[in-house]
């Protein structure tokens, strides 16, 4: 820690000197702000020295008078009125004219290739201020986003680093590529873990397929548009942003404890053999025992420091910033280290014409841990110490518990060795040539240079019988990512009379390429971690593998914006793309057509006399997106080699070949279509903004499963297909409040709402149904179907209805010759007497129907307040933990409680037996509410007053603290019911990495 604190102070020093940035001391600023339109003053007007909460207002004149150093820039702002920057460039008198509220729509909004103006808008399209995600305590930009935009869920992990899993507006694939795209700057990406949320300078959502179909090939799952901070013209400025907290486990599974355990143990033998011994002669003897949670998890430390650079003049501007993030994991041994440095530069080399580049680079370092660490802890006996009086390990051997918890958590902490690296190179170059007068041509060229590396080393060790290594092995993987994009776009504008035209062609050529190698050596000496190499292993047992892929696209597109009068808009979009993933199967090229339309009906004559509605927008859209996201060259057969396939010719056995699984003859894009109907309107003098709408998105040739025989020989009995459509039909509202008073308090208060329904609308081959969800499912069942008529991934099993109390139930049920007391009394839904698959009825939607959020902000003089609420309802998990054992492991404090261990001790819970393939069945009792709602952050600043900064020579000293995920509400008994997954598998719950509580104290300087 000292050391890096160190290495930011001699960083600042050295842009102190090598810029001479010259402290200005303050001046006395005074002037009047007066209505653009009518000219009369303003009273009340909020007027803020730029990156600081210091400030005042105008009086009922429209006067103000502020102290502020002599290059500091003066924003005004006003409730109705579009906020405007001065600098102040020592000037005494600076007099400023506000726009009113009809203005204030000529604000630019970031869509698909440049910028629209907001009255313009026709599609669904919503902007998050890059400075309300940098005030998440979340590693991960899009973390941040969770709870600000309607019809967007975010599910995160609790691991450090880990990339949150973004839907918007409902799944829409089961097999192609279910992530959004992220366009950073004009590039192309999949993930976004490596952005640093400080340069961020703004995020826009594009919804709806109107605004995503100038992205055609990769659109139909979302677009996240993200533009990064740039330079500005003005004295350099130099600031630091750093903060320090930890991280804690937020509603901690309590366990059994030993004495617990024992009993409980006791009673699952004996429901065996009513004739066995039991294990644990007397449970109470063993007190509490071992608390494995509490062993294996901590308080994690989180550090985060940027220092930036920003300034230029009228010819050049740039913007320079290091970042540095550590974050420990709440499992020892885990932790997580991020560096980011990010250079940008823009030129006006001629009048016409702008060049400019943005240069990225990102470090990230970890020590990982074992994927069935959260496992061990749950299911480890409590009668097992960490260590015996010896110092030896605790082993679950010495105690009989047999093969199902035969493991001590402590070793795997202390055995598993396994570092990640990730190294990623990004960068965009640019020229903006201005022709004639209304023509500009842009050429762009960016990509990324991505490499990851993962090192494991099992050493040779014993610890426990069930726990050693009489080899040691390493295993080395990497891979390599090298993607490039070349861009090309014509924009044509004009204003003639009351019409406003904007014409955009385009073409994109684009190249991804992937390559790995896996490599495993044995016997490899451990000295130092740099003595870790594969040529020290033996050579006859070294093993070697990689592999790859290449996609190519190329695409044209257009898009033509027109409004007459600012009342009447039109918006019509067409891209054309080609993937070489469909070269020799199906449709190489696919065309994405859309159109949106909207009226201003507040700018016509009629509503000029009325005082209600300050802004009303109608607006409509239609368009089709595609998804190439499907496995490389999927039309081509693949065969299998291997030790179990022998061909035998003249009794000499050769290496035989086989056929992997069927492959389609053609395989085509996926394809989504979209409507869009909404509206956007503002009242009471445009403090209040609301805006709602209902979409309809369709998938088509959704890619499923065909089942095929497997008495053909394949590997896999599954041939994937264009045979489905998928709908996801909603609701989005939002509605934002926002007022100042005179004395200086000011507020904004924004409430959201997205309302979806997914479902499976047909599949060619009838009710063909996908099974899948099979982790933590003792038995070997599958937990989740996908079928025509319902969601997709729905939890699929037995209705329980109650509990067998004694034989003679179990001998008058359905379930006489396979149940004893104790066990799950499932629902004979067919009427014919007997308990089998025909029995099992939908159980459960993953799908969160209803998803909100909570958004406020206060400030008042020098303080400010922000606080994010966030929650889902209508959704449901599946707790696979409770049965997912095959021996003597541990049970929850909840289940021991409750259990059945005898007649009339419980009509909802089973005996200790549930394990048993029955028992463990996919069925209700394991389907919980996963409903949810959180305080998602709060953050408390103080910023300092004009005269403080002016003593320590600086624009803004600003220190805060906040808290994130510190209040957790909902009835699941998991850690948490945020749980992802795939599209056919997600809301499992297999000891899922928890979500933890975060609480900081941050510093904020500017120079």
């Amino acid at each position: 820690m000292k050391r890096i604190f160190t290495r930011i102070s001699v960083l600042a020093a050295f842009c102190l000197l090598t810029i001479n940035v010259a402290l200005a001391q303050n001046i006395t600023v005074k002037g009047k702000v007066i209505d653009g339109g009518d000219k009369t003053p303003l009273p009340g007007v909020s007027i803020l020295i730029k990156g600081t909460q210091s400030g005042t207002q105008t009086d009922v004149n429209g006067n103000y008078s502020i102290s502020a150093p002599a290059n500091a820039t003066l924003v005004f702002n006003f409730v109705g009125y579009t906020a405007t920057e001065q600098a102040v460039n020592n000037q005494t008198t600076i007099n400023v004219s506000l726009a009113s509220s009809t203005q204030q729509l000529e604000q630019v909004v970031v869509v698909g290739y440049g910028t629209q103006r907001k009255i313009d808008v026709t599609g669904s399209v919503a902007t998050v201020k890059g400075e309300d995600v940098a005030k998440q305590a979340s590693v991960n930009p899009i973390s941040g986003l969770q709870g600000k935009v309607a019809g967007v869920n975010i599910t995160n992990s609790g691991a450090p680093g880990s990339s949150p899993k973004i839907t918007i507006r409902g799944t829409g694939t089961v097999y192609g590529n279910t992530g959004v795209l992220y366009v950073v700057d004009g590039v192309w990406f999949d993930d976004v873990s490596f952005l640093n949320p400080s340069d961020i300078e703004n995020l826009s959502i594009l919804k709806d397929a109107s605004s995503q179909s100038i992205y055609g090939i990769r659109a139909a799952n979302g677009v996240v548009l993200i533009t990064t901070k740039k330079g500005k013209t003005g004295d350099p400025v130099i600031s630091y942003n750093g903060s320090v907290g930890y991280k804690k486990v937020t509603n901690q599974v309590k366990m059994a404890n030993a004495t617990e355990y024992a009993t409980i143990i006791n009673e699952l033998i004996k429901s065996n053999d009513p004739t066995a011994t039991p294990l644990f002669a007397n449970p109470a003897s063993y007190g509490e025992g071992t608390n494995w949670y509490n062993q294996g998890l901590r308080n994690a430390l989180q550090t985060n420091h940027q220092v930036s650079v920003n300034g230029g003049s009228e010819k050049t501007t740039y913007n320079f910033s290091l970042g540095y993030t550590g974050e420990d994991g709440i499992v020892k041994t885990q932790n997580y280290k991020r560096y980011t440095a990010k250079f940008s530069n823009d030129f006006q080399v001629l009048k016409p014409l702008k060049i400019g580049y943005t240069l990225s680079g990102t470090a990230i370092k970890t020590n990982d841990i074992s994927d069935g660490i959260f496992r061990q802890l749950y299911a480890a006996g409590p009668v097992v110490p960490v260590y015996y009086a010896d110092g030896s390990y605790g082993d679950a051997n010495d105690f009989g518990l047999g093969g199902g918890n035969n493991f001590n958590p402590q070793v795997t902490l202390d055995y598993f060795n396994q570092k990640s690296k990730n190294y990623r190179f990004t960068g965009n170059v640019y020229a903006e040539l201005t022709l004639a007068k209304n023509f500009t041509f842009r050429t762009s060229m960016g990509g990324e240079f991505a490499q990851n590396e993962v090192r494991a080393y099992i050493p040779v060790y014993q610890a426990t019988q069930g726990q050693r290594s009489t080899q040691s092995t390493l295993n080395i993987n990497r891979d390599e990512n090298r993607n490039w994009i070349f861009e090309n776009t014509l924009t044509y504008k004009n204003t003639f009379g009351d019409n406003n035209l904007t014409v955009l062609v385009g073409t994109t050529a684009q190249r991804r390429k992937n390559y790995f190698i896996n490599s495993t050596a044995y016997d490899v000496p451990y000295s130092s971690e740099g003595d870790l190499y594969l040529a020290l292993g033996t050579a006859s047992t070294r093993v070697v593998g990689d592999g790859g892929s290449l996609r190519t696209s190329a695409s044209y597109f257009g898009r033509v914006n027109y409004s007459f009068k600012d009342r009447y808009l039109l918006n019509a979009t067409i891209r054309r793309d080609g993937a070489s993933q469909f070269f020799n199967g199906g449709d190489l090229w696919g065309n994405f057509p859309a159109v949106g339309a909207g009226w201003v009906i507040s700018n016509e004559n009629f509503m000029k006399e009325q005082n209600i509605v300050n802004y009303l927008k109608l607006k409509g859209s239609w368009g089709k997106v595609g998804n190439a996201g499907v496995p490389v060259n999927p039309t081509t057969l693949t065969i299998a080699q291997g030790g179990n396939l022998v061909a035998f010719y003249n009794g000499v056995g050769y290496t035989g070949a086989n056929v992997n699984s069927i492959v389609p003859s053609f395989l085509n894009w996926e394809r989504t279509v979209g409507t869009d109907i909404g509206f956007e309107a503002k009242f009471l003098k445009n403090r209040l903004s609301v805006e709602a709408g209902f979409y309809n998105k369709k998938t088509e040739q959704a890619i499923f499963d065909i089942n095929v025989l497997k008495s053909i020989g394949t590997a896999s009995g599954k041939l994937i297909g264009n045979q489905a459509d998928f709908q996801n039909r909603g609701f989005e509202f939002l509605a934002t409040f926002a007022d100042q008073s005179k004395n200086g308090f000011s507020y904004s208060v924004s409430a959201n709402v997205g309302i979806n329904n997914n479902k499976v609308l047909s599949v060619i081959t009838g009710l063909n149904p996908i099974y899948a969800g099979g982790a933590g499912i003792a038995n070997g069942a599958l937990a989740t179907r996908t079928i025509q008529g319902g969601p997709i991934g729905a939890f699929f099993g037995y209705q329980v209805a109650g509990i067998f109390q004694n034989t003679a139930e179990v001998a008058a049920s359905a379930q006489k010759t396979s149940a004893r007391p104790g066990d799950f009394k499932y629902v004979d839904i067919n009427g014919d007497g007997v308990i089998d698959g025909k029995d099992r009825v939908v159980l459960g939607n993953p799908n969160p129907k209803y998803s909100y959020g909570l958004n406020a902000t206060f400030g008042y003089k020098q303080f400010d307040l922000a606080v994010d609420i966030q929650g889902v309802a209508d959704v449901d998990v599946y707790n696979a933990n409770i049965a997912y054992r095959f021996g003597n492991e541990n049970f929850s404090k909840d289940f021991y409680d409750n259990r059945w261990h005898g007649e009339g001790t419980s009509t909802t819970y089973p005996s200790a037996n549930v394990g048993s393939t029955a028992n463990a069945a996919p069925n209700s009792f394991f389907v919980e509410d996963g409903s949810y709602i959180r305080l998602r952050n709060v953050q408390l600043g103080y910023t300092l007053a004009p005269s403080l900064m002016t003593k320590f020579k600086m624009q803004k000293i600003r220190v805060f603290i906040d808290a994130q995920n510190a209040i957790n509400l909902f009835g699941y008994k998991g850690f948490t019911p945020e749980i992802g997954g795939t599209p056919t598998s997600a809301g499992i719950d297999a000891n899922v990495y928890p979500l933890s509580a975060t609480y900081r104290l941050g510093l904020q300087v500017t120079f």
